[in-house]
């Protein structure tokens, strides 16, 4: 079967997409580093914003603003079933930069569980219902004001929160899923305002302004603030850990999150047969099992660099004069 020339458009962009926003995330990491390795100011995982004045830093923003970009436009050429799982090639974009550039070795287990994470998740897309067309932003209004997505809506708000303010001050530095569930919950919340807005201009080039109405508005300002509450995590996370660990399982996690939110949302769930929901089910452990090697592997690295370095000498003895001489 000969591939239409919008498939192979479509699948070019999702690949070159793949590819900047992958490499973005070594990019980004070279910057946090040079910009914690001044020393003029606190580094991002300390809660400082010291890379904003690295040019190498921005060069990774704007390598993940083309990524992003090449994304959107696959989806004009290309069905998003072909589009969305090449989405996991920038684990793999960036675990091999981080490999050879950052000299981050990704052993053995991590491999297997990025494995996992992958086929997982192609899993979950593969069998994902099809999105239902939409024709205005106030019929996204109408689902997005349901009792499901407000409840899950007020999960996640209230999740990131309590992660914000209570998990990251206690565990934040050591525990990298507390930064990658802050990303992924605003993630989840910031894909369905992204649609809607995308909707927004779309009906608007159409001769129908959506500008006009509150609710395009308030879904800019959701993306707004999810977009800067997630670059400021990522950047956290980004500082602190290792990054082939922290691209799959951000992967994985915003992936799960999107999907369960725009299930939850548009019902598409119930027009699928109990195989597809079986299937989906599947992914989802598999998934889980690659996070839980990803890691897992994480924290043994962190414990054999520990266990490695070397023990501090003992002080040295007090001078003479500070001897007590009993008598």
């Amino acid at each position: 079967m000969v591939a239409s020339l919008d498939n192979v458009r479509g699948l070019t962009l999702a690949m070159s997409s793949s590819a900047f926003i992958g490499s973005s995330f070594v990019i980004k990491k070279i910057g946090l580093k040079k910009a914690g390795d001044s020393g003029a100011r606190a580094r991002a995982g300390s809660g400082g914003h010291s890379y904003l004045y690295e040019p190498l830093w921005w060069l990774g923003m704007v390598t993940m603003i083309l990524g992003e970009i090449a994304n959107f436009a696959a989806y004009a050429f290309a069905p998003a079933i072909l589009v969305t799982p090449l989405g996991a090639l920038s684990i793999i974009f960036s675990a091999v930069l981080a490999h050879f550039i950052l000299k981050e070795r990704l052993h053995m287990f991590g491999v297997v569980g990025c494995i996992l994470c992958v086929v997982g998740s192609v899993g979950i897309v593969l069998h994902a219902p099809k999105e239902r067309e939409i024709n205005s932003v106030e019929e996204i209004w109408h689902f997005a004001t349901q009792p499901g997505f407000i409840v899950y809506s007020c999960v996640a708000v209230v999740g990131a929160l309590f992660l914000i303010f209570w998990a990251v001050k206690r565990s934040g530095h050591r525990k990298m899923l507390v930064y990658i569930a802050i990303c992924s919950l605003m993630g989840s919340l910031t894909v369905i305002s992204v649609k809607a807005v995308a909707i927004a201009l779309k009906l608007s080039f159409s001769e129908s302004n959506q500008f006009i109405y509150v609710q395009t508005w308030f879904f800019i300002f959701v993306v707004i603030i999810c977009c800067l509450v997630q670059l400021n995590y990522l950047n956290k996370a980004l500082d602190s850990f290792n990054t082939a660990v922290v691209s799959p399982v951000y992967y994985v996690m915003f992936t799960i999150l999107t999907i369960l939110a725009n299930m939850i949302m548009y019902k598409d769930w119930v027009s699928q047969s109990a195989t597809q929901i079986a299937t989906q089910l599947c992914g989802f452990v598999t998934i889980v099992a690659g996070t839980f090697l990803l890691h897992k592997t994480n924290t043994s690295s962190t414990d054999r660099h520990a266990e490695s370095a070397p023990t501090p000498p003992p002080p040295p003895p007090p001078p003479p004069d500070q001897i007590c001489v009993q008598g």
